[in-house]
């Protein structure tokens, strides 16, 4: 038997090996593939070597190293199919599946509709010069009541309008059914984001331009657009020469950036213990004419309470409900579906 012959027979065989492996579906195949290649009785490998005495004598070397050669190369093809299959499975190779099907969307997590809102938010004003300022949930009465001009006989201080927290420390009463707990010393889940205007001002000086964004908490029955636990943004400027102008500006910009350019703005006097003059700024939508939230020029007696001269200083800040935003945004009915935890309902965000 020639040499090119030989040769020739073993570049088909390990081609034809090749093709067989890569087309394997399972361990059962891979066996009938390995028994037809290398089986030791009647694999095409054992008939091939049958052939050695055939080859001319001078030849054999060569042809003996073909041999070798075409045996770890379908050994090696064989081996690495086999270890995709060792644990049971299809190596990653399922026989029913079809790529012509359409895929199926992974069920990924994704951020809450109000976190959006919030982030959102803080990139618009971000882009009109606001820097983002925190401040801690659980407040004492000085900061969300005292240092805003907000007397002890305002019926925004009255127990059943706040979560007083009954606090075990020596000397205060606050743990007491039956003590004050509007009292100095008492600690509250804070009831609006302006006690960061307060903490900002107590440690700065103007000129002061931030924004805080948070939770804040209030007993409300649940009904469609009050709940007990809401998000808040709270805005406040403070310079020389700041006037209502400016605030009804800021908002105005605001608005639009976020609502639309269509969106109907309008303010009506109001009042707040810590704004004067103060003002409601409403949107239309739907219709109706829907609170947007409370602004004002800020009263002196609020400059007095952080150390500022209010003859030198003026200031704005303004009170915006976060998922009141989000709903109008998206077209929401109910804040209570923002927290469900339904996610046929968050997914859709």
């Amino acid at each position: 038997m020639a040499l090119a012959e030989f040769i020739e027979t073993l570049d088909r065989l390990e081609a034809e090996a090749g093709q067989s492996l890569a087309e394997v579906a399972d361990a059962g195949a891979l066996e009938a593939v390995r028994v037809k290649y290398l089986g030791a009785k009647k694999g095409a490998l054992k008939e091939v070597q049958k052939q050695m005495g055939r080859i001319d004598p001078a030849d054999r070397k060569a042809a003996g190293m073909r041999l070798n050669a075409f045996k770890s190369s379908v050994q090696a093809a064989f081996d690495s199919t086999s270890a995709k299959f060792e644990s049971g499975g299809h190596g990653g190779i399922d026989p029913t599946f079809d790529p012509t099907l359409p895929g199926r969307r992974p069920k990924l997590g994704h951020v809450h509709p109000v976190t959006q809102t919030i982030e959102h938010l803080m990139e618009i004003m971000g882009r009109l010069g606001f820097e983002a300022a925190e401040g801690p949930e659980v407040e004492d009465p000085h900061h969300n009541f005292v240092a805003l001009n907000i007397p002890e006989d305002h019926p925004a201080r009255d127990p059943l309008d706040n979560f007083y927290l009954a606090t075990a420390r020596s000397g205060d009463r606050s743990g007491d059914p039956s003590g004050d707990r509007s009292a100095e010393g008492s600690q509250l889940l804070r009831s609006q984001t302006s006690t960061v205007q307060i903490r900002v001002m107590e440690n700065r000086q103007p000129p002061i331009r931030v924004i805080s964004l948070g939770r804040v908490y209030r007993p409300d029955q649940p009904d469609a657009t009050h709940f007990p636990m809401f998000h808040q943004m709270e805005g406040l400027m403070v310079d020389r020469g700041v006037t209502m102008a400016n605030l009804k500006t800021v908002l105005r910009i605001f608005a639009n950036n976020y609502l639309g350019d269509d969106v109907e703005i309008r303010f009506r006097p109001s009042f707040f213990p810590f704004t004067e003059p103060s003002v409601e700024v409403d949107f239309y939508w739907n219709g109706a004419w829907i609170e947007f939230g409370g602004a004002g020029m800020i009263d002196p007696a609020v400059f007095e309470a952080v150390g500022y001269d209010p003859k030198q200083i003026t200031g704005f800040a303004f009170g915006l409900g976060v998922e009141r935003l989000c709903m109008r945004r998206h077209g929401i009915t109910d804040i209570r579906d923002l927290y469900s935890g339904d996610l046929r309902f968050l997914r859709q965000f």
